[in-house]
């Protein structure tokens, strides 16, 4: 069914968000205001990447779907704005152009 989330569904999602984790690098200078903004944006990717995982391993497939899809959306941000070189990755990232 289109509209059910599997196992194997949430561990596609899951493996792609890792390997978009994996790619990221940090795109601000170290001293600089952005450097911060982008290290929380990463904060916040990762730790609802990992919460991602806990709900797999318990079994909330729903909730482990919402929050992979969440911290995409939080490496998807941080792209699309500067904060991270994705290195012009359209497929594992949502770049402006």
């Amino acid at each position: 069914m289109q509209n059910t989330i599997t196992d194997e569904k949430i561990d596609r999602y899951l493996s792609i968000t890792k390997k978009a984790l994996d790619k990221l690098k940090i795109a601000a200078p170290d001293r600089s205001f952005n450097k911060r903004l982008a290290d929380s944006f990463l904060e916040m990717a990762t730790s609802y990447y990992n919460d991602a995982k806990h709900f797999r391993e318990s079994g909330d497939l729903v909730t482990a779907f919402a929050s992979v899809n969440y911290a995409h959306g939080w490496l998807d941000c941080g792209a699309r704005i500067g904060l991270f070189d994705v290195g012009g990755d359209d497929q594992l990232f949502t770049l402006y152009e």
